[in-house]
């Protein structure tokens, strides 16, 4: 090792930097990478500022040249041959690291007995004394867990929020992590429910004035039960878009007898790998580029989208394989159920993107009223492309109205979508709506400005006429998505038409800030909106920290839905002597050492029964 160390600190192998260990700057080491890393910047450091400590670094390294390399002692040679404690830090290390891989790679707690798992390990460190299963999950996962807890503890903290699933933190970045994946026994009563969530809160000492808002499904027992938790809670957003496809587009009989052939065929060819060898005969035959049929789950419309889609590029192989006397196909899929399924397609495609755009991590409340206007719109529109489906989208539009006549009318996401600047007051329905939601940001702004003046000392006034401060290069070309345009016409048809709270409404301080901001053209619809906080946060510090509150909670519980699909990779044949205590472990782990270790930007917080916490920052 070079002898440049004798004058530098260095925290963790992968840092960037090193500290002087005389003047205690940092000093780059080269690259961002470990494997760029070196030691030329440090040696510059010291040879610029600190001339004696130069001098003996050179000195060091002359004498080790002159050395050369010297003979390991007959003790050191023995001791290399010597297994390595059980106890020791390196073989711990060791240990926590092979922990760490089953737990990230959803790897068999067996994988510590298997021979070409013990034969690698023998190669890298002879010494190493490989642990038993029962010493990794009794011992080792247990202290992971520990470490984790503690540390995801402290970001909760630091973040002045409270149990949370998704928080922003002081950079803007949004946070996301898990805290609670717990068996749930019995019925799943709102009583049980109600139980459950008050041991969540009490066990990260969580008191229910601080929670923003619950985020939930939309079955009765859990509205029922986080009314009587007495939280503010919203239902999914996804979940109520699921069932206004399944209503109002599905259910009709035509439409699900078409759909119900089609899933007949597709089981067929799914069950019998000769008919599909010979579906690819035909399709080679046709030059029709062969793809895999999509088997749908009824529960999920998108899959049931995915197998029309599937169905209808292998449309000419299929007719010409039923035609085949010896296709032996369950069903047939006549012509008017072939311009069916055209159709259906057609209409499902906006609500397809509507769904992925709302379910990724990105998304959150402030995205619903936006989305269910744009919407809106489009089930609303005749143009020459849809004639022939106008009574589907009727019927869907129809849906779409008793499913979300609400959403302008609740505060949490009216308020999410003003402090949204790419959507600001643009996509409110109508004057009465968009007043009672300025009423209630007005109502948080002078509230958390109060919640401000207890914290941090008083700022000057903000000057209306400062320009906002959007981060270069964010513009984003127009979507060409089957929903952008209608997201365009509305900001283009709104964009004289609301005004900014008028003068004789507001008092001094916060509230001018709140009418600079919505005096402000708004952002391109796939900018960022946390960076245009992050970059005005010293401009409008109150309708910031507002933003922070109300922009954390997602809109659907799709993270949540997603820790089931974890725990079914947790809980298999091969971890089948998992306790739900031992489960709970790695599933925390699992979803939280990434953060830790800063493998990838933070992660989400699901909470057992698909129910999300977003809390307030």
């Amino acid at each position: 090792m070079s002898a440049v160390w004798d004058y530098f600190t260095l925290k963790n192998e992968k840092d960037e930097e090193a500290e002087c260990n005389t003047c205690h700057n940092k000093v780059k080491r080269g690259g961002t990478a470990v494997r760029h890393f070196n030691t030329t910047n440090l040696i510059k450091h010291l040879a610029k500022y600190h001339q004696k400590q130069h001098e003996a670094f050179l000195k060091k390294t002359e004498d080790k040249k002159r050395k050369g390399p010297t003979q390991p002692t007959l003790a050191e040679t023995f001791a290399k041959r010597d297994k390595l404690p059980q106890n020791s830090a390196k073989a711990q290390g060791i240990t926590r690291v092979i922990a760490e891989e089953i737990i990230l790679d959803d790897e068999p707690l067996s994988l510590v007995s298997k021979v070409g798992f013990r034969r690698t390990i023998e190669q890298l460190e002879p010494r190493y004394n490989m642990p038993s299963r029962h010493y990794i999950v009794e011992k080792t996962i247990p202290q992971i867990h520990k470490d984790v807890k503690g540390y995801i503890a402290k970001q909760v903290e630091s973040a002045k929020c409270t149990l949370t699933a998704h928080w922003i933190g002081p950079d803007f970045t949004p946070k996301r992590a898990v805290l609670h994946a717990r068996e749930f026994r019995g019925s799943h009563t709102a009583n049980a429910i109600t139980d459950a969530m008050q041991n969540m809160l009490c066990a990260w000492k969580i008191d229910k004035n601080k929670v923003h808002v619950i985020l939930r499904d939309n079955a009765a027992n859990m509205k029922k039960a986080m009314d009587q938790l007495g939280v503010p809670s919203l239902g999914c957003f996804a979940h109520l878009l699921q069932l206004v496809v399944h209503q109002g587009l599905l259910a009709p009989r035509a439409v699900s007898d078409a759909i119900a052939n089609g899933r007949k065929i597709v089981t067929h060819f799914k069950h019998s790998p000769k008919a599909y060898s010979e579906l690819e005969d035909v399709e080679e035959e046709l030059n029709i580029e062969p793809k895999r049929l999509q088997q749908d789950v009824q529960t999920r419309w998108s899959s049931t989208k995915m197998m029309i889609d599937s169905l209808l590029h292998a449309k000419r192989a299929l007719q010409a394989y039923a035609s085949d006397s010896n296709s032996n196909l369950p069903a047939t899929i006549t012509g008017n159920q072939w311009s069916l399924l055209e159709k259906t397609a057609t209409v499902l495609k906006p609500f397809q993107e509507l769904t992925a755009e709302v379910s990724a991590a990105s998304a959150t409340a402030a995205d619903v009223i936006p989305s269910v206007r744009v919407l809106t719109r489009f089930l609303d529109t005749e143009s020459e492309a849809h004639r022939g489906i106008q009574t589907m989208k009727a019927t869907l539009l129809d849906a779409v109205h008793r499913r979300f006549y609400h959403v302008e009318m609740e505060p949490l996401y009216a308020v999410a979508t003003l402090l949204d600047p790419r959507y600001k007051d643009k996509f409110f329905t109508n004057a009465t709506n968009l007043d009672q939601a300025k009423k209630a940001l007005k109502a948080e702004v002078m509230k958390m400005e109060q919640e401000l003046k207890k914290t941090m000392p008083p700022s000057g006034e903000v000057s209306e006429a400062e320009p906002a401060r959007q981060t270069p290069g964010m513009e984003a070309e127009s979507s060409t998505s089957s929903l952008g345009s209608h997201f365009d016409e509305i900001l283009e048809e709104s964009s004289t038409a609301v005004a900014g709270p008028s003068e004789q409404e507001i008092p001094p301080g916060a509230l001018i800030q709140l009418e600079s901001y919505l005096s402000e053209a708004p952002l391109g619809r796939k900018n960022n909106p946390f960076h245009y906080w992050r970059d005005n946060q010293a401009r409008l510090p109150t309708l910031a920290a507002t933003a922070a509150k109300f922009l954390c909670a997602p809109c659907t519980s799709v993270e949540s839905e997603r820790l089931f699909s974890a725990v079914s990779l947790i809980i298999d044949e091969h971890r089948s002597r998992l306790t739900p205590e031992h489960v709970e472990m790695i599933t925390f782990v699992k979803k939280n050492l990434p953060i830790m270790l800063r493998l990838q930007p933070g992660q989400t917080v699901e909470i057992e029964g698909s129910v999300e916490m977003e809390m307030e920052q």
